[in-house]
């Protein structure tokens, strides 16, 4: 696990970008880098296995980066829905939180995981995916209940495979966020109303998830 705080050092790239955070789930969660929002249902627990940060509920769940961004960047992360003979493998709900606030209090992160509760925040949202691998959506939530699809599929390629390793990439710049899956474009959006600043949460419910590694550059 690395953390790169841009106070004290960059990493930059060929292009000049920079690495300011990134984990490869070789230990056990920072519980002051991450925070778990997860319903309380049996059988469901967030852990890191043989260098993977695993998602295995039976009813939703957030995993926080307690880390606010803002500016242009991109986040990539791996990530497999895993279908063998374990109490929650279903095929579904591949989803993430970006650039997330709270209008109403200043602290994010006081919910249990269920979908709903997140109903009042501000920010982006992918469902890939969802409801039971049938429809795969972007939405901006607008702080106030409202929280419109702008974008949807409901055929391949925009929908799972089981157990394929996905490659995610979300890229804000200027007004404009997108959503790439393996170099695929899902998803772009020209925001006449940008979110400044927020965070980045991984998203899903009954399912299991194996995350192998996250990385976020400043460009």
């Amino acid at each position: 696990m690395l953390f790169i705080n841009l106070s004290c050092t960059e990493n930059k790239g060929n292009t000049g970008d920079r690495v300011i955070f990134q984990e490869d789930f070789s230990s056990e969660l920072d519980p002051n880098l991450w925070v778990i929002e997860m319903d309380n249902q049996p059988n469901s627990s967030v852990r890191v296995e043989d260098g993977k940060l695993v998602l295995d509920t039976k009813g939703g769940v957030t995993v926080w980066l307690n880390r606010e961004l803002d500016g242009d960047f991109e986040i990539t992360y791996e990530r497999t829905v895993v279908m063998d003979d374990g109490p929650n493998d279903r095929l579904s709900d591949l989803n993430q939180f970006w650039l997330a606030n709270d209008p109403n209090i200043e602290n994010l992160f006081t919910r249990s995981g269920v979908f709903e509760e997140y109903d009042d925040l501000e920010m982006y949202y992918v469902g890939f995916g969802g409801n039971y691998n049938s429809s795969t959506r972007f939405r901006k939530y607008k702080g106030e209940g409202e929280k419109p699809v702008l974008q949807e599929y409901d055929e391949a390629p925009y929908l799972l495979a089981a157990n394929k390793t996905y490659r995610i990439k979300t890229v804000r710049e200027g007004g404009k966020v997108s959503f790439w899956v393996d170099d695929r474009l899902f998803f772009e959006y020209e925001d006449p109303h940008p979110i400044p600043s927020g965070y980045f949460g991984f998203r899903s419910t009954w399912s299991r998830h194996e995350i192998d590694y996250i990385k976020i550059t400043r460009l």
